[in-house]
C-alpha cells in the first residue's frame, strides 16, 4: 500500500500506548489490506512481534493456536521491552479459534503476562459467532473496509469515473489498463475466492449454485428494487423466499453484494420489506459486464446506475465502522434513494447524475418524515465527485 489508512494509527494507538486490555480483531472484506496494515505495524513498532497466518493449516489442527502463543511469549521473555505482540491472520479457518484463544488469554491474564493480540479475519459471520460466543468481555474490533475514492486517488492516482467502475480494490489498481485481465482477477482472486472460501467453505450452505446465480442477478440489479420472488423466476435451481434471504445475509457478510431495507420507523416493516440491491464494491459489477469502461461511461442512462451503485457502496462501507444505519424508501410513485439514520437524526438522499435534476420523491419523504436533512447528488446540487470525497458522518452535523 502506498497510503497509511487510519486505522492502522488506530491499532498502532491500542497497541503501543494502552494498557493490555482486550484482544483486538481485524476484520472485512478480501483484499483490502487487513494483512499488509499488520505488516506495516510490525515494520513500525518496537516492540517484539510474532506473525502466524492460519491460511494453510488444517481447520483442526486448534492446538496450532497454542503454540503460536508460545512463540509469541518466548519474544517476551527474551526481549527487554514490557509488551510483545502476537498477530494471528485468517483466524476463522482454525476449528474452535475462539475457545482456544479464550484459554492462552485468559491463562496470561492470570498469570499478568503482557502479551497482546491481533486476530484478522475476512469471514465476518464466523468471527462474530466467536467473539460473542466465547470472548465477550475480551474484545475490541476495528472494520477494514474497501477502499474509498478519496484513497484510491491519493494512492493510485484514480479519476472520479474510474473509481465508478474499478471500485476500490488496491491490489487490482495496476492492471486496470487492460480490462480484460482486470476482469479476470475480480472474478477469479476476488468473487470466487470471498464465495468458496469465506462462505461454502466455512457455513452450510445446501444449494451454492443457487447461491451464486443470487449474487450474479443482485449485482446487475445494482440500486434497483427487486422482491425474492419475482428473483425465483429467474432461477433454474429454485429455492424458496427464506433460503434465498439467508443466501443474501451469507454475501453481505463477506463484502460482496447487501439487501438495503426500506425505511421506515417501524421496525416491522422493515423486516417485511422487498430488498433493494447493493454491491459493496462496484468492481463486483463491472467484472461481469460484457461492455467496456469506455462504452458505459459514454451512455449516460447507464452509466447513471454505476454513479448510484457507487454512492450506495461509499455510504455502505461506513455503516460498519460509524454505525450509520442505511435503508431506501418508496411509497407509491414516490421514491428516495438512500435514507440514512444515526443517532435519531434521518437524512434523505436522491441521486441525479444526468441532466434531470428533479426529484419528486423527496418532497414526499419531506413531508411525511420531517428528516434533518434531504440532499440532491447531482449536476444542479452536490456534485457526485465531491460526495465521493465526503465522510458520510459530516453530514449529519
Amino acid at each position: 500500500m502506498i497510503i497509511e489508512r487510519t486505522q492502522k494509527k488506530v491499532l498502532t494507538h491500542r497497541i503501543e500506548s494502552e494498557p493490555r486490555q482486550f484482544i483486538q480483531v481485524l476484520y472485512g472484506p478480501r483484499q483490502v489490506g487487513k494483512t499488509t496494515l499488520a505488516l506495516q505495524f510490525m515494520e513500525s513498532t518496537k516492540l517484539p512481534v510474532h506473525f502466524a497466518s492460519a491460511d494453510f493449516v488444517s481447520t483442526v489442527q486448534s492446538g496450532w493456536i497454542s503454540q503460536q502463543w508460545e512463540a509469541a511469549r518466548i519474544k517476551l521473555r527474551q526481549s527487554e521491552q514490557n509488551n510483545a505482540v502476537l498477530i494471528i491472520d485468517e483466524i476463522q479457518k482454525i476449528e474452535n479459534w475462539s475457545e482456544a484463544v479464550k484459554k492462552e488469554w485468559d491463562s496470561d491474564t492470570a498469570q499478568q503476562k503482557s502479551l497482546k493480540v491481533i486476530l484478522l479475519g475476512s469471514s465476518r459471520l464466523l468471527l462474530q459467532q466467536g467473539l460473542t460466543e466465547s470472548l465477550a468481555g475480551r474484545f475490541e474490533s476495528i472494520y477494514i473496509g474497501h477502499w474509498s475514492y478519496r484513497e484510491m486517488k491519493e494512492a493510485f492516482d484514480y479519476t472520479p469515473d474510474q473509481h465508478v467502475w474499478f471500485g476500490g480494490y488496491p491490489g487490482a489498481a495496476s492492471l486496470i489498463h487492460d480490462e480484460s485481465r482486470w476482469r479476470r482477477y475480480i472474478t477469479d482472486a476476488l468473487i470466487e475466492t470471498s464465495i468458496s472460501k469465506d462462505i461454502l467453505m466455512l457455513t452450510r450452505v445446501d444449494k451454492p449454485a443457487l447461491m451464486k446465480r443470487l449474487f450474479e442477478i443482485g449485482c446487475s440489479y445494482s440500486g434497483q428494487i427487486l422482491s425474492f420472488t419475482k428473483i425465483l423466476g429467474q432461477l433454474q435451481d429454485a429455492g424458496n423466499t427464506t433460503t434465498l434471504a439467508h443466501y443474501l445475509r451469507l454475501l453481505d457478510t463477506a463484502g460482496l453484494l447487501g439487501g438495503l431495507e426500506r425505511y421506515s420507523p417501524e421496525l416491522v416493516r422493515q423486516r417485511a420489506s422487498i430488498p433493494k440491491f447493493q454491491v459493496h464494491n462496484t468492481a463486483l459489477i463491472s467484472a461481469q459486464q460484457q461492455q467496456t469502461f469506455q462504452e458505459i461511461s459514454a451512455n449516460p442512462a447507464q452509466w447513471g446506475r454505476w454513479v448510484e451503485s457507487a454512492i450506495g457502496a461509499h455510504i455502505l462501507n461506513h455503516t460498519r465502522s460509524d454505525a450509520i444505519n442505511l435503508y431506501y424508501w418508496r411509497q407509491g410513485n414516490h421514491e428516495v434513494d438512500f435514507v440514512l439514520e444515526y443517532k435519531g437524526k434521518v437524512i434523505g438522499l436522491e441521486i441525479k447524475s444526468g441532466h434531470s435534476q428533479q426529484a419528486s420523491g423527496m418532497a414526499a419523504f419531506m413531508q411525511q418524515y420531517k428528516p434533518h436533512k434531504v440532499l440532491l447528488i447531482g449536476n444542479s446540487a452536490i456534485p457526485w465527485q465531491e460526495f465521493l470525497e465526503l465522510e458520510p458522518l459530516d453530514l449529519f452535523s
